[in-house]
């Protein structure tokens, strides 16, 4: 999803739910529309508005973060119970103070004894995006939000000339949902990925919504090429050194070589929860890179709240801070009439509750591991982050549902995990191909020849792609900078299919041969997954 890069269901882009006295609107995976898959979660999981139905909202109260308190432990044990995702930690910032900081499970289920704690690293996922744009909102200032960024490179050239961060950081660039994120599933690093965004159709500028892990990372880059540095030390030097945040990272290395780290896990077909992946998110740093733990998070939530300050010091221009926490594209229209439609601000979703309060939030999930979630109420001074090192099932959403909910009227307005986890479940399933590719036609066409389909092939978004005969027969496809091997299982006459892979993985894909073309069904995002072999 962030890393995972993310995506799922159809054009109407996802946006939050509006929940009782919460709003995690979990982002990070948008609706790929019917072109695309689903299960990428690279940053975080969207919820399209009307998929979880609301029950009648409770009269609202007076916030009492003591008793959402009291019950917070046993929320959060509750929940790795249900799921048994191993790892959590809390962090809950009230009134400038931190009220809450505490560790959960365990590192890695394949050693147990390393139990998570306030410091232990976990990897954010989507919840980088609000981190990312504290980053730009020092680096620019309100002004310089809307200022055209230079070195991005579009389908359109007006569009190019006139992009801002504040259109990237928004997802209003006019690229379509996920833009790259199966570029970077194939292996090719993010200079490669963001030079070929010039092949992605466009939808009218600032406009339309989708969301965009390498068109936000475009933005990141550009603001820091321009200052002269590496985004990572751009971050270290404006955000992490100066507000304290010891042990944050946006370079993969650096939680990679963490001593307290914990591992992302996936669950396993007999119910176990195991570390099988590692997710490298360096090309889409800025969108889904950063690595961090419950304590720095902590600070970073005060200073979210305090207008940029921490400690008396002004770490982030509070103007520029400010321009982050407010709508800058509608990413949901209201489904009827009396509903209200879902904001993206910069880097975050926006809402207003049924009192008008403020609602920032996103979540991020990879589906190789990660699964975070942060929600803040600026009006009652009041922040939670939960990270967890288990795949999306909801557990982070759950745990920040409940807290606000119980801080609001006293307990969780319903069973929360069930409803957003049925969610994950339906977006990870969303994107399949509508052929069983795994069941072939009781009478399928004979393929012809294998050399009727081996050679090389070339994209211009993709790059090349080989098919070659197999050491053990069959045929076998070649994606990718350093290619990857795909076999070919053959379906009916001219049509084979293959196994995905990776955080955006969908199942068995298909892929048929025409006239001296392949067209890789999955990749066909916007019709750009049809290889070409070369004129003889």
């Amino acid at each position: 999803m962030c890393g995972t890069a993310g995506g799922a269901g159809p054009p109407a882009p996802a946006a939050g739910y509006s929940a009782p006295g919460a709003e995690p609107a979990l982002n990070g995976r948008m609706p790929y529309s019917s072109r695309r898959r689903g299960p990428a979660l690279a940053a975080g999981l969207a919820l399209a508005a009307g998929v979880v139905a609301a029950a009648p909202s409770p009269d609202p109260g007076d916030f009492d973060v003591g008793r959402a308190l009291d019950t917070l432990d046993a929320q959060v044990q509750d929940g790795m119970r249900r799921t048994g995702v191993p790892g959590v930690a809390v962090a809950v910032v009230h009134d400038d103070k931190v009220v809450h900081l505490k560790g959960y499970g365990v590192r890695s289920t394949d050693s147990p004894g390393g139990k998570v704690g306030p410091d232990t690293v976990f990897q954010l996922a989507s919840v980088s995006k609000p981190v990312a744009s504290t980053v730009v909102a020092q680096a620019l200032g309100a002004d310089g939000l809307d200022d055209p960024l230079k070195g991005i490179s579009l389908k359109d050239p007006w569009v190019s000339s006139h992009v801002t961060a504040a259109d990237l950081l928004s997802h209003r660039s006019g690229l379509p949902d996920h833009s790259g994120d199966l570029l970077e599933d194939l292996g090719y690093d993010q200079a490669y990925i963001l030079s070929h965004l010039r092949h992605e159709p466009l939808s009218p500028f600032r406009s339309s919504y989708a969301y965009t892990n390498f068109g936000f990372t475009a933005a990141a880059e550009a603001v820091a090429t321009a200052k002269g540095v590496p985004w990572d030390k751009l971050s270290d030097d404006l955000l992490y050194k100066p507000a304290g945040m010891t042990h944050t990272s946006s370079r993969f290395s650096d939680y990679e070589k963490a001593a307290d780290r914990a591992l992302t896990h996936v669950k396993t077909p007999d119910g176990t929860w195991k570390p099988r992946y590692v997710r490298n998110p360096d090309a889409q740093t800025a969108a889904g890179g950063v690595s961090s733990n419950a304590r720095d998070m902590a600070r970073w939530l005060r200073l979210q709240l305090g207008g940029g300050k921490i400690d008396g010091k002004q770490v982030i221009n509070s103007e520029g801070l400010a321009a982050t926490h407010v709508p800058h594209s509608i990413s949901q229209p209201p489904g009827e009439a009396n509903a209200q439609p879902s904001f993206y601000g910069l880097g975050w979703n926006v809402r207003y509750d049924d009192r008008g309060r403020l609602r920032l939030s996103h979540a991020g999930g990879f589906a190789l591991g990660a699964n975070t979630n942060v929600t803040l109420v600026p009006a009652e001074k009041l922040a939670i982050v939960v990270l967890t090192n288990g795949a999306p099932v909801g557990l982070p959403d759950s745990v920040a549902l409940n807290f606000l909910d119980t801080a609001e009227y006293g307990k969780p307005s319903r069973d929360w995990l069930p409803l957003v986890g049925k969610v994950y479940e339906q977006q990870f399933s969303e994107g399949r191909s509508e052929t069983d590719y795994a069941k072939p036609p009781a009478d399928p066409r004979p393929a012809r020849a294998d050399s009727a389909y081996t050679g090389a092939y070339t994209n211009p978004f993709y790059g090349r792609a080989t098919v070659t005969a197999g050491p053990n027969g069959g045929l076998v496809l070649r994606l990718g900078p350093k290619p990857m091997d795909f076999p070919l299982t053959h379906y009916d006459g001219d049509t084979f299919s293959f196994e995905t892979v990776g955080e955006n993985a969908v199942g068995r894909t298909g892929v048929t041969f025409t006239d001296g073309r392949m067209r890789v069904e999955y990749l066909d995002a916007n019709g750009l997954g049809t290889f070409e072999k070369p004129a003889r």
